[in-house]
Order: structure tokens, then sequence, then C-alpha cells
């Protein structure tokens, strides 16, 4: 039976609670961002006006294809059910509803709950039909939780903006979601429509789509810290990163992405956003590398790369997701292929059918300012390309293709070198560390090989239990400078898409990389205070802040030996609890399911058919540095936004692990030890 000592144990919390020196407080590593806010000018008057007083009007319709603007003023008041308060008939609806404040759905509306945890919201559907023969209308939905406005209730300018590539909703200026269409509304020559005057007036249709400018006068002065960011946004998430130090400078592209993959009608809508930084601490946002323009366009992973002086990014074109292969181009990618031995070249606006498969953006100054080169150079739709130590343009194949590739341009031409490796699977990324190389396969694979072998020589590291997944997904590795190697990605949480990670990479005589927490990028916290000199036995301990940084140190008592575990749980019982686990005699280290009564049953690895890339239950193997005593820190970090927890752990400096764990909040810790000490625990809040 466990002794539960909280009232002692709190009392020693108070009479110990002294600043420490290893987990001390530090300045954060922020990220400057756009202003997400946005001016609207109209070059022309409104198409159609419903004036205050009046409940309906109409409008002559205009060309379709150019898209247009709603603007209305509304008053927003707590209702129950639902309230629609503007219409088109069988193009667009505006409503008010209440949802569940319990239900995260891919809107991920619990993101902000009102003070007395109702969750009203305002949605818009846009009704919209593809051009094949007989498309039945199917509606694209945004909105947003009213909560997340500064006054939730009272009087707001709404701008429903359709410009056929975007579908953008647009509070007092500031955009809160939007989505990517598929199809146009069907408009009759004239259109009526018609508002509920108690929540709406003084409404306005414009034709075509106004094109709004970013509003440069309100730009937030808020910098959030860079690690386990979020972009701006209830529903919005970092999805595939692909990065590289170029000029003293790194660069960090990701794929923005809203509902966790289910844009576009599922089809994903992912574009390639844009961070940098030249010290790791103070980073900028710069306008999207690939911003969406076309209603056929969500683009797949790829890399930035140098050529002839030129400074690139590379991606697929996810066409396939959209079209079948007989309205795009890669029927003709591949015949070419097939009749010469090499991809040819393809221009976007010379061929008759859509484009896709792999093509790139140049930036214009050599820093930030990119654009779409509009060639397609292989029918790969995750194309990464790089330029090998021996001078060779190269490209490793996956997403519709597979294998290494090479040319002596980078528009097509490219001949296949090694054509089963690497396999067609995600997102496969090189590079070079000291006398080894190695290619990432995406979410589970990673081989490696001196650099004196040939490129048939790799060897799967996964499978022999020496990759460090860990919970990272589709990760990304630069060096930096002084031969620093850090890694990026990001992680799941309740699907596609999550905060942004960065770990620093450490690398063994042998060629196996560990990692640890990279120390510019270590959050921000408060004054770290003891909790305990010492644990004995299992005792339980109140975890205060909501969000912290915990560390303690291990001694294990005999050799070769012993266990602890730490658990995070909630006020009461272990239902959706985690428990962090070591075990120093088969060199473990694992998150599972909390138990009061005994230590978790072991979980698998990577190589045992574990899924690291889940980010919840999972082990890692072959510990290094546990065979004396080291330290642990574990960061424990809940926001509404991700609705649960992460918990980010550093063990011996040597190898991290990372769990996401839906719906818990921490409000205790539970320690269990087995022939070890733990000593110095501390715990700091963070900011």
């Amino acid at each position: 039976m466990y002794k539960i000592r909280n009232t002692f144990l709190w009392a020693m919390i108070c009479l110990l609670y002294l600043p420490i020196s290893h987990v001390s407080a530090q300045d954060a590593a922020k990220v400057d961002l756009l202003s997400h806010w946005w001016k609207f000018s109209p070059s022309a008057p409104a198409q159609g006006t419903i004036g205050k007083g009046s409940k309906s009007g109409e409008f002559v319709t205009k060309d379709p294809v150019a898209g247009f603007t709603v603007k209305f003023n509304v008053n927003l008041e707590k209702i129950e059910g639902q309230q629609n308060i503007l219409e088109i008939p069988d193009v667009l609806s505006v409503h008010l509803r209440r949802v569940s404040p319990d239900v995260r759905d891919r809107q991920n509306y619990p993101a902000y709950k009102m003070a007395d945890g109702s969750l009203p919201v305002l949605e818009a559907n846009i009704n919209l039909f593809r051009k094949e023969p007989g498309s039945q209308g199917k509606k694209m939905e945004i909105g947003f939780p009213l909560a997340m406005l500064k006054n939730s209730y009272g009087k707001h300018e709404i701008i429903l903006n359709f410009t056929g590539a975007q579908w953008t909703i647009y509070v007092d200026g500031e955009l809160v979601d939007n989505d990517f269409p598929i199809g146009y509304p069907k408009w009759d020559s004239k259109s009526a429509w018609s508002i509920d005057p108690k929540f709406v007036e003084n409404a306005e249709i414009f034709m075509p789509a106004i094109v709004p400018e970013r509003d440069l006068s309100k730009k937030s002065v808020d910098k959030p810290q860079v690690q386990y960011w979020t972009p701006v946004g209830h529903n919005s998430w970092v999805g595939d990163v692909a990065t590289i130090y170029h000029n003293g400078r790194f660069h960090l592209f990701y794929l923005y992405d809203r509902r966790h993959h289910s844009s576009k009608f599922g089809c994903g809508g992912h574009y390639f956003e844009h961070l940098s930084t030249s010290d790791f601490k103070t980073w900028t946002e710069h306008e999207p590398a690939t911003p969406i323009e076309e209603q056929w366009e969500t683009f797949g992973t790829g890399t930035p790369f140098v050529v002839d002086d030129k400074f690139c990014i590379s991606y697929g074109l996810h066409t396939s997701r959209i079209y079948p292969d007989e309205k795009t181009m890669y029927p003709a990618l591949k015949v070419y292929y097939e009749n010469y031995g090499k991809t040819g070249f393809f221009d976007y606006n010379s061929f008759p059918t859509v484009p896709s498969g792999a093509t790139y953006s140049v930036s214009q100054d050599g820093l930030f300012n990119f654009k779409k080169s509009k060639k397609i150079i292989h029918y790969s739709e995750n194309p990464t390309i790089y330029t090998d130590a021996d001078g060779k343009l190269t490209m490793l194949a996956s997403f519709r293709s597979k294998g290494m590739w090479q040319s002596d341009s980078l528009d097509g031409g490219w001949y296949c070198v090694n054509r089963d490796f690497p396999p067609g699977g995600d997102c496969t990324f090189y590079f070079r560390w000291g006398k080894f190389d190695y290619i990432i396969g995406g979410f589970v694979d990673l081989w490696s090989k001196p650099i004196e072998s040939a490129n048939t020589e790799y060897k799967s590291v996964s499978a022999q239990g020496e990759d460090y997944y860990n919970g990272f997904n589709v990760p990304a590795i630069s060096e930096i400078s002084d031969g620093r190697f850090i890694m990026s990605a990001w992680l799941p949480v309740r699907g596609w898409g999550g905060p942004l990670l960065i770990h620093e990479m450490i690398q063994f005589p042998d060629g196996r990389i560990g990692t640890k927490w990279m120390k510019e990028l270590i959050p921000e916290t408060g004054k770290a205070k003891t909790v305990t000199q010492q644990v004995n036995g299992t005792v339980f301990y109140d975890a205060i802040p909501e969000s912290f940084m915990l560390s303690f140190d291990v001694y294990p008592t005999k050799k070769n030996g012993g266990k602890l575990a730490v658990s995070f749980l909630p006020d009461e019982g272990t239902d959706k609890g985690c428990e962090f686990q070591l075990r120093l005699d088969d060199l473990v280290a694992q998150y599972s399911n909390a138990s009061f009564s005994q230590f978790a049953d072991p979980e698998k690895s990577l190589r045992q058919g574990g899924q690291p890339q889940e980010a919840r239950n999972y082990a890692i193997e072959k510990l290094v540095g546990a065979d004396k005593p080291f330290s642990v820190r574990m960061v424990v970090k809940y926001t509404d936004k991700l609705g649960g927890v992460l918990i980010d752990s550093e063990i011996a400096e040597k190898r991290t692990m990372i769990t996401y764990r839906p719906d818990l909040f921490v409000k205790k810790l539970m320690f269990k030890s087995d022939n070890i000490d733990i000593k110095n625990v501390n715990i700091a809040p963070l900011k």
C-alpha cells in the first residue's frame, strides 16, 4: 500500500522553496510576428446594400469566378441554440450557435471558452460546385469562437472574402479563419439576400472580391516563445518543417495547417510559411514563401537548397488529392521519363492539364522574398533536393515516386541513380555529419552509411534500435554555426499538425545520434523552487503551476539496475494520467498510462513495433549516459488550444522524448522508485 503524504510534503514545499541553480530562469527565444490585421479598400461601389432598418435586398451578379466580399456590422448577443443572421439562398449563410465545450472537432473551438464555460461561435457556410458535370454542391464552413475576441459581445465588423483560391473571415480587420475552396457558388443573374436586423445592419456585397492589404499599423506587440509555438488562431498548427542555415541565418519553413489536414475538403490546403533567425533568440515571421493562389494548389513537403547562387525551396504539388490523374500533368511526366530515361521540363502556362509533381520557388532577394518558378521538373509530389558532397544536384523522391535522382540542371533532366532506395514513403531528408551520411524517412525510418561508402550501402538505424525518433514528426536536420546540428519538427496533437519543436542533436564516435534541449530555446521560467531534496518510496506532490519545468537527479543504488517512474495526474484518480518511466536494467525510457498500484508495463520501441510518431505511449531504448548519476529535465506545458499537456523530457542531456496527453490537466505528481535514489526535485513555473 502506497503512503500518500500531501500534508507533510506541502509543508516541506513551503519551507524549502529556495532558488536552485541548475534550472534558473532565463530569457526565452521569441518570434516577432507579422500583423494579422488587414485593410479592405473597395475600388468600386457595393454591388448590393441592405441598409439600417431593412431586412432584405437584391443585387445583380457579376463574374462569379472573380469572387466577392461581404461586409456587415453585427451586434453579438447571448443566444440559445442556433440563429441565422445573414443569407444568400443556395450561396451563403451566416449563423450564430452554441457548441459543446467538451467536443474538439476539426475547428477546435474549445480553445476559447467564455468565463461561464459556454462556447458561442459565429460561422459562415458557402455552397461550392466543381466544374465537372453533375457536381453536387458542397458546403465549406469557416468560423470562430466569440471568446477569442477582445469584446466577445457587442458591435463588430465582419468581412467574408471569397477569392476563388481562399475563403476567409475577418473580425474588425483581424483574420480569424480561412479555408481553400474547390469549386464556385452558383449564382442567378439577380440574387436576393436577407439579414436578421436584430443582429446585423449595413450589409454590403462587392463583386469582384476586394483585395486586402496587411494593416501594419495594428501589428501585435506580443512576441510568443518559439519552442512549442503554434500560429495565431484557434485551429492553426505547424505541419511538416523544412530548414536550412544560409549565409549566417537559419530559415525554417513549415506547412501551415488548419483543422489537422481537413481543410480544402480534406485535401490539406497546406503551403509554406517562413520564419528565420540569426541568433536563435530573436525570430522573425516573413510573408508566405508559397501562398495558395489557385484552386488546384495544395503543397507537399520539400527542402530549401542553394544552387547556382539561387536560394530555393522545393515542394510537391499534391494535385492528385483533388483531380484524377488524367486531368493533371502526371501521365505526361511519366511518359516522358519512360521514353527518354530522364524527366522533362513542363511549364505551368504552356500545358493543357493541371500542374502536378515537383516544383520550386526562388528567393528574389536571397533571403525572404520568394516567387514560384511555375516549372514542373519531376513527377514526385514530395521532392527533397540538395547538392551532395561531390557537388551533384540530387533529389530524394517520395510520394508517387521513390529512389535517388540526379541532374545537371534543376529544370528537368533528372535520372534515377538508385531506383529502390530510399523507398517512396514520406518526406525523406539528407544530411552529412562528420564521417557519416544520413537519410531520414519521414515518420519512422533512418538510414546511415560512412561517407566513403557508396549510396547503395545505407543501413537502417531504426532496425538497430538506435534511431532518434522521440515524438517528433517528419524531422528536418540542419547544421548551424560552430558545427552544431538541430532537428525541427511538429508534435501531433489531435491529428496532423501541432506545435513547433526544435531540439539539438549530438553525435557519438560510432555515428549514432542523440538529442538534447537547445539552450537558446529552453522555455522561460520563473524561479525554480526545491520540492524535496530526496524522494523515498512512493510519494505524491501537488503540481501547483499550470505549466512548469520539473528537474531531478537520478542516482542508481545498484550497478546496471533499478527503475523509477514519475506520473502526471489529474486532480482525482489516474484517468488520462501519464507515467514517465526509466528502467536502467535494460536502458529504456518510456511514456505510458499512469497507475497507482504498480509500475506501468513495458511499452514498445520503434524497433519493436512501437509508434513514437503518435507521441502517446512508446519507448526509446539503448539509453546513453545512464550508467552513472544523471539529471532529468521535463517541461510540462498546458494550453487551452492544445486541450491537454505536452511533456518534453531530456535524459542525461543525451536523449529526449516528448508526448502529448489530450484532456489532461496536471494537478499532482507521483514518484515511484526501485533501487534508484531521486534527489533534488525542483519545479519552476513556465512563463
